[in-house]
């Protein structure tokens, strides 16, 4: 068993819920799969608009093999920051995180594998694997502003990408 902890201060008082898979796995708006060519992924969203809480949000998403996920290249640092943990990646696969603010000037450029964890506090976040081998990352937001930032979906598309939206629309409904 795997066990990632991640929390986030709050003011409000939010009740406890337990979050069966089995009961997010027959809500459309919390698993789905989103993308295209080259980007499909499937996502499942645990703690989101199932849960009230004050702000954090959290979920998964496995890339088809050789795919990008993050995919139109998005931030959302206005109103959260995120925490990538990569999972269920057995050697050889590996895959590739971008973090910028400045496509000229990357903030972080590495390879990530199996157990590694990275932090976004603000800037586009794409993630590659390499072929034949899928990505899979758990993923954690903190919205900066409790209750009224916490929202899923909401982000900029890198200028240059926006076609198509970011295939997170889903997730909000």
């Amino acid at each position: 068993m795997d066990l990632a902890e991640f929390s986030s201060d709050v003011t409000g008082m939010y009740p406890a819920k337990v979050v069966r898979y089995a009961d997010v796995a027959k809500d459309a708006g919390l698993k789905f799969t989103t993308g295209g060519p080259g980007s499909t992924r499937d996502l499942t969203m645990l703690i989101a608009k199932n849960v009230t809480a004050g702000r954090l949000v959290a979920g998964f998403t496995y890339s088809d093999p050789g795919n990008w996920t993050s995919w139109p290249p998005h931030e959302h640092a206005e109103m959260l920051e995120e925490l990538y943990v990569y999972f269920d990646m057995p050697e050889p696969a590996y895959g590739i995180q971008l973090v910028y603010n400045d496509t000229e000037y990357p903030e972080l450029v590495t390879v990530v594998r199996d157990g590694d964890a990275v932090l976004m506090p603000s800037g586009y976040h794409p993630n590659v694997s390499v072929p034949g081998h899928r990505i899979a990352f758990l993923w954690a937001m903190a919205a900066h502003r409790e209750v009224e930032d916490r929202q899923f979906g909401v982000v900029n598309i890198q200028p240059g990408f926006q076609q198509g939206g970011s295939g997170l629309e889903t997730g909000r409904k």
